[in-house]
């Protein structure tokens, strides 16, 4: 299985790119090996996963062992600047949900499976009802390299010009800066890309010296109020993860551990 990734020209027609419906992706690839190719002939950048790193249908709950987080940023930086990703011969959606699923399928994890899928949901949504089945999700201040974030309202899904769109962007988080900025990479305009989010100063695009706090993720339109959010810290939703259980108890409180499963539950959904 071979995932190739293309520097060809592509039409910036949104800022966002989670753009495509469940029923139009293709939710039967399996693990893939991946591969980068630019004018010269391919050649591998991602490992193959081992053949027991997978089962056919929820792949995250039935791992020998989990992929480490640093396997997964790793799989993550090494696809910034790409413009197509392609698996199994198969072109995989060039969305943020594509992109986030292409990262945890190179370690046998399909980030689509679950069950109570709604066709008409979007990939993003389809990642975030796989962590609520497998993994753990939160609004805390705990956040780790590796795991996802998610974000609301970055463009129009339901196309009805309001302001009323959960779940519409991820991420994988790639570092945590000192002044509490995280890093994460998606793909939000025309590539992947690394973009910055933090929560301590949500509002605040560039610091008086220039460093960037907060990327913008929506593009403004003309049906938006002059105060619209459309930084990452204003239209962020989520943490999640379905890598190894967090051992620290997030301060919001807003979960409950299932301890037998070491999963957890959410209260207080949107």
């Amino acid at each position: 299985m071979s995932l190739f990734l293309i520097m060809l020209p592509l039409a910036l027609a949104t800022l966002v790119g989670c753009t495509k419906p469940a029923q139009k992706l293709n939710r039967g690839i399996g693990p893939p090996s991946v591969s980068a190719g630019n004018i010269e002939p391919p050649k591998p950048v991602l490992a193959q996963p081992s053949p027991t790193s997978a089962t056919a249908d929820h792949p995250t709950s039935s791992l020998k062992s989990l992929p480490s987080r640093s396997a997964i940023v790793q799989s993550a930086a090494r696809l910034v600047g790409a413009r197509t990703i392609a698996s199994q011969g198969k072109r995989i959606a060039y969305d943020c949900a594509g992109v986030t699923r292409a990262i945890f399928l190179e370690h046998g994890i399909d980030l689509y499976r679950g069950d109570f899928n709604d066709p008409k949901e979007n990939g993003v949504r389809l990642i975030h009802n796989h962590v609520r089945q497998h993994g753990i999700l939160h609004r805390g201040s705990n956040v780790s390299p590796g795991d996802l974030v998610f974000f609301d309202n970055t463009w129009d899904f339901n196309g009805d010009g309001k302001v009323n769109d959960p779940l519409t962007h991820v991420g994988v988080v790639e570092r945590m800066e000192p002044d509490g900025t995280v890093v994460f990479i998606s793909r939000v305009a025309n590539a992947i890309e690394r973009y910055r989010l933090n929560l301590n100063q949500p509002h605040v695009h560039k610091t008086a010296d220039g460093r960037v706090l907060n990327d913008y993720i929506r593009r403004k339109h003309p049906t938006d109020s002059h105060h619209a959010a459309r930084l990452t810290g204003e239209l962020f939703s989520f943490y999640g993860t379905v890598l190894e259980p967090q051992k620290i108890i997030y301060s919001d409180d807003i979960f409950i551990r299932d301890e037998s499963r070491q999963r957890a539950s959410v209260i207080d959904e949107r």
